[in-house]
This record gives structure tokens, C-alpha cells and sequence, in this order.
């Protein structure tokens, strides 16, 4: 935000942003002090206006805003921290069209299509998943959403993977359908995740083939079939800041129980492979603002924090995160678990499942 070093909006009428205004330190700290009360005496959510005054505090006050989130993390959260490990069960082919996305099958990317692992990789995936201390596991498939012959495999796994791990078994694979959600709340699927990824008024410059709209109704049917949602972001795509608190206001709106706070890590052959990585200071300020507009849910770190952070990522444990995913992603490489095991350890911060209360 070096563009913006000491400035917050002036919003107008519809909701956009003119001219900015400075903000001299004290009135930086009395914003900070104000949004302190609402969160933690007031127990109340932020407005849109008090999230766009703390986007644009000046970055030597970055460093407030993180100790703040963190402890609005701590009052609402507890200290523990959830880990996740997630299995590409179905790697590659996908249809649709996400610009960030190195598994569509529009792109000439090196990701190649797949087909559903087999019962046993799936299987040795979560024990392994087990051995680390984790509490979830996440099945994904790359797909649009699936079809019949999918849904009876999940029907299948789900239950299985529970039964033989004792892990909570969670499930990504596109946009459902209401009698599609029932069903895999039935089979035990204890979170479902579909991403928004980003504002709704800036989807149409990320993905043409499936809207926002869509992907706002699955997360309406998978609440309703009661799962938990799991729906996060990816941040760097080009969005504006001030379309970021706007997606931080759309998600509190639909509730999700988690959000994974993604990073754009540019894939080769995709639209978005030329886009800067962003800012490591900048990742922290998000981090705290996503908390800050989400205080209770569980805000999970995911794909691209270890290009985007590097040393800087137990600081993001200290800015609102109470949640992390451990091993590799999708089709990119993380840090290995052990390293973030001991990332841990050393903040002193225990591992454990975190009920969502929002």
C-alpha cells in the first residue's frame, strides 16, 4: 500500500472511493482504540466505513493493527491453532475458466488432468495427516461440481477416511446442488469448502464460466444441509483495496465458520502468471483486517504465504491467524511440516480443533 502511505477513503453514496484524506498518527490511534472497544468491550462487528479507515492507516501502523487482531483473535478464539492437511484427490481437467488457476483445462499450464486417487492413496494421505497432530482433512477434486459417479465416491471415502483416521473429514469439489450438499452432510463431511476467492465486484475479472452468484448458493446450501462452510480469499489478483473490505463484508455476511487467507503464487501459463507477489507488509495488514472484520471465524493460512511472507510468517500467526494448512497445496509446494510444527512450538501456541463462534 506504498502508494497510499497515510491516507483512508472518503466514501461516497454508491459505495465508492474519491479523494483520500491523511490520517496523522494520534487520529491513527484513536481509530485503533475505537475499533478495540467495538471488538472486545462491545462484542460488535465493524462497519464498511471503520474497515476502509483501517486499510489505509499509515504502515508504521502495521504493526498496531497485527497486535490488535491478535488479541481480538485470542478473545474470541482461544490460543489454539487448528492444522489442516488437504489431498488433490482429483489433480487437473478442470472446465472452468479461474484466470489464478493451474488446474483449468482452458490454460497450457504443466498441471496435467488426473484421475480420483485411489481408496488407498486417499487413506495413506490422512494417516499421514494424523500422524502430524492435525484435526482435518481435506478432500479436493478439481471440477465444476460433481457428478453421480463422483458423489457415490465421496459417499464411500468420507465415512471411511473418519472411521480409520478420527480425523474430521472435509470436502472441496465445486458448486452443489441442495440435494448433492444433503448428501454429503449425511455421509459425515464435517466442512465443506468453497472458495468466494474475491469481491463480487471484481469476480467477472477473475472467472466468466460460473459468478459469484453461483458460488454464493453453494455456500448457502451447504450451511443449510449443516455443514460447517469453509470460504476463503485470494488476495493479490489485481483487486482494489477497497474491494477487499468489501469481500471482508461479504463473507461476514454469508458466515463461514473458516476462511483460508490465500495469496496469489502466479502459475505459469495462467492469465494472473505475470502479477507481482504481494508485499510481505501488506500480507500482515490484510491478515489483521480479515480478523478484525471476521473476529470469531477461523482464519486459516493457505496457499502462497511462503512466497509472499518468508520470515515474516510467524508474524501472521501474531496478526489473526489461528489456523494453518501443513504439507503442500494443490499443485504448488509448501514449507514442510515439520517447520511449521516448530513454528508453532516456538510461539508457544498448542495445536487443537477450534469450534467456530461467530
Amino acid at each position: 500500500m506504498a502508494e497510499h502511505p497515510a491516507t483512508i477513503p472518503t466514501p461516497i453514496t454508491d459505495g465508492t472511493v474519491t479523494a483520500s484524506r491523511p490520517v496523522e498518527p494520534p487520529s491513527a490511534s484513536a481509530l485503533l482504540d475505537t475499533c478495540r472497544d467495538a471488538l472486545l468491550a462491545e462484542r460488535r462487528r465493524l462497519s464498511q466505513d471503520e474497515l476502509e479507515a483501517l486499510a489505509f492507516l499509515p504502515d508504521e501502523m502495521v504493526g498496531s493493527l497485527a497486535a490488535l487482531a491478535h488479541e481480538v483473535r485470542l478473545a474470541y478464539c482461544g490460543p489454539e491453532v487448528e492444522v489442516e492437511g488437504i489431498l488433490s484427490a482429483k489433480t487437473g481437467g478442470c472446465p472452468e475458466d479461474c484466470n489464478f488457476c493451474g488446474q483449468s483445462s482452458r490454460f497450457d499450464t504443466p498441471v496435467k488432468a488426473t484421475p480420483f486417487l485411489r481408496t488407498a492413496e486417499v487413506l495413506s494421505a490422512a494417516e499421514e495427516t494424523a500422524r502430524l497432530g492435525a484435526s482435518e482433512f481435506c478432500i479436493v477434486l478439481a471440477m465444476r461440481g460433481p457428478d453421480e459417479r463422483t458423489m457415490r465416491r465421496l459417499e464411500e471415502l468420507v465415512p471411511l477416511v473418519a472411521k480409520e483416521t478420527g480425523l474430521n473429514v472435509n470436502v472441496s469439489a465445486g458448486i452443489l446442488n441442495a440435494e448433492q450438499a444433503e448428501r454429503l452432510a449425511a455421509a459425515g463431511t464435517h466442512r465443506y469448502n468453497h472458495n468466494i476467492e474475491t469481491a463480487r465486484s471484481f469476480f467477472p475479472n477473475v472467472v466468466t464460466t460460473h459468478t459469484w452468484e453461483e458460488r454464493r448458493e453453494t455456500c448457502r446450501l451447504v450451511k443449510q444441509a449443516g455443514m460447517e462452510l469453509c470460504s476463503g480469499v485470494l488476495i493479490g489478483m489485481g483487486e482494489s483495496d477497497a474491494q477487499r473490505v468489501e469481500l471482508s463484508c461479504e463473507l461476514a455476511e454469508i458466515g463461514p465458520a473458516e476462511v483460508p487467507v490465500n495469496f496469489l503464487n502466479p502459475r505459469p501459463g495462467t492469465p494472473f502468471a505475470e502479477m507481482a507477489l504481494v508485499e510481505p507488509w501488506e500480507a500482515i495488514r490484510w491478515i489483521a483486517l480479515f480478523r478484525l472484520a471476521l473476529p470469531g471465524a477461523i482464519l486459516r493460512y493457505a496457499g502462497g504465504r511462503e512466497v509472499t511472507l518468508g520470515e515474516l510468517q510467524a508474524m501472521g500467526m501474531t496478526s489473526g491467524i489461528n489456523a494453518l494448512i501443513v504439507g503442500n497445496y494443490l499443485t504448488t509446494l509448501g514449507r514442510s511440516a515439520e517447520e511449521d510444527m516448530e513454528m508453532l512450538a516456538e510461539l508457544q501456541m498448542p495445536v487443537g480443533a477450534v469450534g467456530n463462534v461467530i
